[in-house]
């Protein structure tokens, strides 16, 4: 990944978790911080104009926010560089910028409405997951600090196209860190319907086959990482709450659902829940061409 990573702010209370994931993900990759504000863009005239000094007031407003930025990233280590975006939206315009500078991720904060470190992906950051080319990252709400010492990085895993990409975006984020990559597969506890419909021994016997599978995956997946130390396991609940739920990991990676066009983040629906619950950093990765 040659490309910059992308911290888009908005003023608002999420820009200080995405400033601190955004820079600890430019720094581990080796890549350039671009700090990104995006403001509206003069319209042409006719019914929809928008008043010329309204867009000239958020222009300004626009630069303020980019100055708290400059003081807030003042002193740290790296290549980092400013950019105002004049565009239709904020998600239209940190897509564009993605586009345009290739760019190894983008890194937003959590919804303005967002419990305390709980991730609520507000309108901006659902617009700009529902088709990225790139990995968007979500800062929780209110994140205590961006990873440090001792990490562990996760991934949501399951033998599918978009399990295998999440795991390679994953892998290469620990094998440069050295961290632990834990690996994790979420197996449904039993549905109570089931053993009346078919009994208890033959829906026993079901489940047991089912994690037998997924441990041989698992175990077949963190095998074939070189260079990286990782673990796995299959744990039993409901996925969205259960991998929202993870503390004993720094970052969550997750795939995209595995249809629609190929290099894009669209949203399935584990990720698409999953992004307002989880309470730590997720990562969605765009499936694979």
């Amino acid at each position: 990944m040659t490309g910059p990573v992308i911290a888009g702010v908005d003023g608002g209370t999420a820009a200080a978790d995405a400033l601190a994931l955004g820079h600890w993900f430019a720094e581990t990759l080796g890549a350039p911080l671009v700090v990104a504000v995006v403001h509206p863009a003069p319209a042409a005239l006719g019914s929809g104009r928008v008043d010329a000094e309204w867009v000239a007031d958020r222009h300004r407003a626009a630069q303020r926010v980019l100055d708290d930025a400059r003081a807030t990233l003042t002193g740290v280590r790296g290549e980092v560089a400013f950019r105002m975006v004049a565009s239709s939206s904020a998600a239209h315009g940190l897509h564009d910028l993605a586009e345009q500078t290739q760019a190894a991720m983008v890194v937003i904060g959590s919804g303005r409405h967002a419990t305390r470190e709980r991730l609520m992906a507000g309108s901006t950051a659902e617009r700009l997951l529902a088709g990225s080319v790139c990995p968007i990252a979500i800062a929780p709400a209110a994140m205590p600090a961006p990873p440090t010492e001792q990490r562990r990085i996760g991934v949501a895993y399951v033998d599918t196209p978009d399990g295998r990409t999440a795991l390679t975006a994953a892998a290469e984020m620990a094998r440069r860190t050295g961290d632990t990559l834990k690996l994790y597969t979420v197996v449904a506890e039993g549905d109570a319907s089931l053993p009346f419909l078919i009994g208890d021994d033959v829906e026993r016997a079901f489940l047991e086959t089912a994690r037998e599978t997924y441990e041989q995956s698992l175990r077949k997946a963190a095998d074939s990482l070189p260079g990286v130390t990782a673990e796995w396991q299959v744990v039993a609940g409901d996925v969205v709450d259960t991998l929202a739920d993870l503390t004993d990991v720094d970052v969550l990676y997750c795939g995209s659902r595995g249809y629609g066009p190929a290099r894009r983040v669209l949203l399935g629906g584990v990720s698409t829940r999953l992004i307002r619950r989880a309470c730590r950093p997720l990562v969605v990765v765009p499936r694979s061409g």
